[in-house]
């Protein structure tokens, strides 16, 4: 349960409603003996809560602490409010899709000015890594939400089974590790406790205690650029797009970002001066005079929320040390450009969600959770660069950085060629994992949530035939069986780790488990116009694929699972 309370960043905004949360006092406190639990997740944001909900699906106890009582930030900030395809479809996954689809705002189109010249446009359906999902490019919606929608499921979960126990003003004052272990000592309002795990996934931020206790390394970066955001609802609202200036010339030709999200309220970024004064940038007086220059003199607006912000750019150079597990941004901290973020954290979470329920069901060695390493840190490093590029962009300096944006801006007025190089960010799509040892180099991407049909003629998509596989691996058979290969797929599912289905275009189903995929968006999905089968994993990424029923589709498997 939860009570809703209003928090401030400044009294002269009305903020937003978050919920809060009782504290409980944890068992250790009652004098009863302490097990040691499989999982312990530091940080009940949004990827700890995304990890801590997947865990609850696929039957894997764990133990969520968070030293706050609430969801969000202190001062109640909109904070990531861009969330991409490839998080909608692991929210569809998780059970909250349809909630946020129904409070956020979906969108697909964007368009960038120079001044008053729209140098670039897009629309996100029109590439392939976008166009063959149930789930739209992006939906807008402020993260409090989101991480209030997973507290919610875990919560609805936990009546069916309680496997999360999630403890809210908990936190974590001291660490230590060994071989089979992972030791945490915990602070309350009632008093201090041990706590001991089997694996410890840090989720709590930036900031984290944790990277020192380990001896974690990083590459840290912290830039000039300041910005300053501002949460606006209008009486008279502006076009709903998603617009993007590189040189505004309401805010002194510096960069400004307009998005329309939940509740009829506008996030509007404001780039400031290197030397700017954030407490002068956010008052209301100057931001009201801000809102003018861009709206016009009669803008009639109330403010959500104001606050500045700078960023920087940071990545861990491993993240896993022992038996403590980096997600989010403890494992890396990106500019917002892209929104390479929050998106990450939950495709963080997802990645090492399945593994580490495949070892605790036996079904795969401790060897399998080295690959987490392996997968996100290439994602991780891969969205720093990518991100990095476009704030060197976006302030870009004198000398030859800054004569290549203008003269990208100013061809980009006169000629289409030139609108791509436009660099406002690159928008976030699921990563490959091209370095991995648990897929091969036919893999290692993610297959878009497709629609299907059940041979019952109801209707469906890839996200319930992966709930219908219950976070064990799937395997996807492409056309018509022979009789051997019928066989081979009924020895098949006697195997714990893998299910089986066989996926038709128009024919008729051969075996029980079987889909229809009336356009071949699913096959063309998986890049399987020339495959038999796709091994597809809980996480929705194919580890291999193949032609043949064979002794291939015997080693993917085994490879896929760390067993050799």
């Amino acid at each position: 349960m939860s009570t809703v309370a209003k928090r401030k960043s400044d009294a002269a905004y009305p903020a937003y409603q978050l919920p809060t949360y009782p504290f409980v006092k944890p068992p250790e406190l009652h004098g009863r003996p302490a097990p040691t639990y499989p999982v312990v997740i530091v940080g009940a944001g949004l990827s700890g809560l995304t990890l801590a909900c997947r865990l609850a699906q696929l039957g894997v106890a764990a133990v969520l602490l968070d030293e706050d009582n609430t969801v969000g930030v202190k001062g109640a900030s909109s904070r990531g409010i861009c969330y991409t395809q490839q998080s909608l479809e692991i929210f569809s996954r998780l059970g909250i899709y349809d909630r946020i689809a129904a409070k956020g705002v979906a969108w697909q189109t964007g368009r960038t000015f120079a001044g008053d010249d729209e140098v670039f446009s897009f629309d996100l359906r029109e590439r392939q890594q976008f166009s063959h999902s149930v789930q739209p490019p992006f939906i807008n919606i402020q993260q409090f939400y989101v991480e209030m929608f997973l507290v919610e499921r875990i919560q609805a979960l936990n009546q069916l089974q309680p496997l999360i126990d999630l403890r809210w003003n908990n936190r974590v004052t001291a660490f230590s590790q060994n071989d089979v272990a992972v030791i945490l000592q915990v602070q309350t309002p009632a008093g201090s406790y041990r706590l001991q795990a089997q694996h410890v996934i840090d989720a709590s931020g930036s900031h984290t205690p944790f990277h020192a206790w380990v001896g974690a390394t990083m590459d840290s970066k912290r830039g000039d650029d300041r910005w300053c955001i501002a949460d606006v609802r209008f009486k008279h609202t502006p076009p709903a797009e998603r617009h993007t200036w590189i040189e505004a010339p309401f805010n002194d030709n510096r960069a400004v970002w307009q998005h329309l999200m939940a509740d009829d309220v506008w996030r509007i970024d404001y780039q400031m001066a290197p030397d700017a004064d954030p407490a002068y940038v956010s008052r209301e007086d100057v931001v009201r005079e801000r809102l003018r220059k861009q709206f016009g003199p009669n803008v009639d607006c109330e403010l959500v929320w104001v606050g500045p912000y700078a960023y920087k750019s940071q990545c861990l150079h491993q993240l896993r040390h022992g038996r403590v597990f980096f997600i989010g941004d403890t494992a890396k901290v990106v500019s917002p450009f892209g929104a390479r973020g929050g998106n990450t954290g939950i495709a963080d979470a997802d990645n090492l969600a399945w593994k580490l329920a495949a070892v605790s069901r036996g079904h795969a060695p401790p060897a399998l959770l080295g690959s987490y390493n392996q997968e996100r840190l290439q994602a991780a490093q891969r969205n720093v660069q990518v991100t990095n590029r476009t704030a060197k962009y976006l302030r870009a300096p004198p000398g030859a950085q800054r004569l290549f944006r203008d003269a990208t801006i100013g061809l980009a007025k006169q000629h289409a060629f030139a609108r791509p190089l436009i660099n406002t960010g690159r928008m976030a799509e699921a990563n490959r994992y091209d370095l991995s040892d648990v897929c091969d180099d036919s893999g290692g991407f993610m297959v878009q949530n497709t629609a299907l049909q059940f041979t019952d003629q109801t209707l469906g998509s890839l996200a319930d035939l992966m709930g219908w596989a219950n976070g064990h691996l799937l395997l996807l058979v492409f056309g018509e069986l022979g009789r051997k290969d019928i066989a081979k797929l009924q020895s098949l599912n006697a195997l714990t780790c893998v299910r089986t289905v066989q996926v038709v275009h128009k024919k008729s189903p051969q075996v029980a488990e079987c889909v229809i995929d009336p356009h071949k968006a699913l096959r063309h999905a998986c890049h399987a116009d020339k495959s038999t089968w796709v091994l597809l994993r809980p996480d929705a990424y194919v580890a291999a694929k193949g032609k043949s029923l064979n002794a291939q589709l015997v080693n993917a498997l085994a490879m896929s699972l760390a067993l050799h």
